[in-house]
């Protein structure tokens, strides 16, 4: 393997020993706040440990090829070589949105192999997945050894390590952003909420199964009418550089709506969703039409629910409501595919360690990722995904039950020893 790409992945866990040294978790409990330069022993040792084993589990991944890499992802990056670079922004090319695109052509400038900077690319958001889903869970619990625990959960949850350094996709983007911005929005940082908001849905269309979250946030009081007209400012901004490249401006805005017919006709692409039950329908357009009718009736319900009981939002009940969200809408919606529920997986282990009591979800939403994973990486079922949309159903009826304790302000998990 070219020594370079040992070199980053090496600078990428250095970058995820000082996100680990900002936060404060690693320094002696004697320091105030928990911050400071130096060093507790244990939990750095250990931490160094586990970083270690982590990105030793991803350089081990990088060289694999799926069909994904050999179809599409180093044809597109070739596309870019052979025809200018960034100059070929202006055309069409992929069926990813721009910003993503952005990369893909940044590539084709290097001389190390695509495959190791596509997978490095996600690799990096794998980290920063981490560190926002512990920031988040830092809005629940001031545990050091909790919020340690879920940095280094996500790191090397099983969908996580697969879908970036071995399938080479780049669902940690989206997620990472996503996650941050929910938790910027607690933290009362509106602006910066909404940015990432934009972000997350200017890499991946699959950010709309979070994004409903921000009208519960609304509810809550952490946003105002004027800071919603951030996020299309934010991602006009975003695909600006494609457009002054001689990308059409209109066209580059309803990239996403030119690319519906791209999804698949197939009401079920290797997903845990409700249409892992029904593999013979007898009319796919009406039932999908059904399914999509179920899925906004969730999302309103929810977001009914959350006006009704607007005084007592609180920042669990967000939690939960982007807990049904992630895993409610993709398993109502037709034409999911394997990979749709990765926001539900790293909710969930922010869910588990916000309150042990349902860490449960967590494990019922890897369960049923994973079927699809082995699915698409083996070529051949291990369960059917019906097993999977089951696991899903019990994760639904768990975070339904967290999300009303949450509205009725008796979910407070039992009391925790400080580290």
């Amino acid at each position: 393997m070219d020594l370079r790409v040992v070199f980053f992945l090496a600078l990428e866990a250095v970058f995820a020993f000082f996100l680990l040294l900002r936060a404060g978790l690693l320094a002696p409990a004697a320091v105030p706040g928990g911050r400071g330069r130096r060093l507790d022993p244990v939990p750095a040792l250990v931490s160094a440990a586990l970083l270690l084993a982590a990105f030793g589990l991803r350089l081990a991944a990088l060289p694999y090829e799926t069909l994904d890499y050999q179809n599409f992802l180093t044809k597109w990056v070739d596309f870019f070589r052979t025809n200018g670079g960034f100059r070929a922004l202006a055309v069409p090319v992929g069926n990813y949105n721009i910003p993503y695109l952005y990369f893909l052509a940044l590539f084709s400038y290097s001389g190390i192999r695509d495959l190791y900077l596509i997978k490095l690319l996600s690799v990096f958001f794998d980290v920063l997945l981490a560190w926002a889903a512990m920031l988040l869970l830092g809005r629940y619990t001031q545990s050091r050894a909790a919020r340690l625990g879920c940095f280094f959960t996500l790191l090397f949850l099983p969908t996580a390590v697969l879908n970036g350094s071995l399938w080479g996709q780049c669902d940690s983007i989206y997620v990472a952003l996503a996650l941050l911005g929910i938790y910027l929005a607690l933290a009362d940082r509106p602006v910066l909420s909404m940015v990432c908001a934009a972000l997350s849905f200017g890499f991946k269309l699959q950010a709309v199964f979070v994004l409903p979250v921000y009208a519960v946030l609304w509810m809550q009081g952490k946003f105002q009418w004027k800071h919603f007209l951030v996020f299309p400012l934010a991602y006009v901004l975003l695909v600006l550089p494609a457009v002054l490249l001689g990308r059409p401006f209109l066209d580059t805005l309803t990239l996403y709506a030119s690319q519906t017919g791209s999804i698949g006709d197939g009401l079920n692409y290797n997903s845990p969703s409700v249409f892992a039950f029904f593999t013979q329908v007898p009319d796919p357009e009406e039932a999908a039409r059904f399914a999509i009718a179920a899925a906004v009736f969730l999302m309103l319900a929810v977001l009914e629910l959350c006006l009704f009981f607007r005084r007592r939002l609180n920042d669990r009940a967000v939690l939960g409501a982007a807990l049904l969200f992630a895993i409610g809408i993709p398993f109502l919606l037709p034409h999911m595919h394997d990979r749709y529920f990765f926001a539900a997986d790293a909710l969930t282990v922010v869910l588990a360690f916000a309150d042990c009591r349902f860490a449960l979800v967590a494990l019922l939403a890897q369960f049923a990722s994973l079927l699809g994973y082995h699915a698409y990486l083996k070529m051949r079922y291990l369960l059917t995904m019906d097993w999977g949309a089951r696991a899903l159903i019990l994760a639904l009826l768990l975070c339904a039950a967290f999300f009303a304790l949450a509205l009725r302000g008796k979910n407070e998990p039992p009391e925790e020893i400080q580290p």
